[in-house]
């Protein structure tokens, strides 16, 4: 399968009010395939530019495309092909887990037969299927992220951009949601995802970016970004040269 962009991040700088640099010329690629893995500390830059990718933040320079449409030209063309999954998910709690997948697939407008089936198989997945007739007030944080996720996946999203995706996931959770990100990806779809969890991005990305300070410190293949040494050696490293 012939690998496609299908993120490119161009310059990419967000201001903010004092001359508070959030991203510093940020410029890296996601390719159809792709597990890339965004690292850093808090306050690194990984969630201002994971916002402006998915078109919540503006920028101050540069320019994101989602397979080949830009994210401040043409903002639907990129929502359509586009899942975001927040550290801290925000479910319209007066609905049920049903009606807001249902609400989530009109969206998208999926139709009826394909929006069952993709339901049925992710909740079945992640073992919410008894719970999606109850509202979603009641869900325990780490329900909500499951559903959050299946929401995701329902419109079968070209490309995938979660900010720390495993934080409030059970174990077994968080190994259905990286069999599914292998799955998919082996079908072309491309995920871009922030974490702190470093040995779980060795194990999983085939690429990664360090940020530190709004700047790219290094990115590439993980095997040319880690060498012989872990990547969390490497992450350490990085944080002190530039301390």
């Amino acid at each position: 399968m012939e690998k496609q962009p299908i993120l490119r991040i161009q310059g990419y700088t967000k201001v903010y009010g004092e001359g508070k640099k959030a991203a510093d010329n940020v410029t890296l690629t996601v390719e159809s395939g792709d597990i890339y893995g965004f690292i850093g500390h808090n306050g690194a830059g990984k969630s201002t530019t994971i916002r402006a990718v998915v078109g919540v933040l503006d920028f101050t320079e540069g320019e994101i495309f989602i397979d080949g449409h830009s994210v401040k030209k043409e903002p639907m063309e990129c929502k359509q092909v586009t899942a975001y999954i927040p550290d801290n998910p925000d479910l319209y709690e007066n609905l049920t887990g049903i009606q807001y997948l249902n609400f989530i697939a009109d969206v998208f407008r999926i139709d009826e037969k394909k929006r069952e089936s993709n339901i049925k198989e992710y909740a079945d997945k992640f073992e919410i299927t008894e719970a999606l007739g109850n509202l979603i007030s009641s869900y325990s944080h780490g329900m909500k992220q499951k559903l959050a996720i299946i929401s995701a996946l329902i419109h079968e999203p070209k490309l995938m951009v979660l900010d720390e995706p495993f934080v409030g996931l059970d174990p077994k959770a968080a190994f259905i949601l990286k069999q599914i990100m292998h799955e998919k990806c082996e079908k072309g779809m491309a995920v871009f995802f922030s974490t702190h969890v470093l040995d779980v991005a060795e194990k999983l990305c085939n690429k990664v970016a360090i940020i530190k300070q709004g700047k790219i410190i290094d990115s590439g293949a993980m095997g040319d970004v880690v060498g012989n040494q872990s990547l969390e050696e490497v992450f350490l490293e990085v944080q002190d040269e530039e301390s």
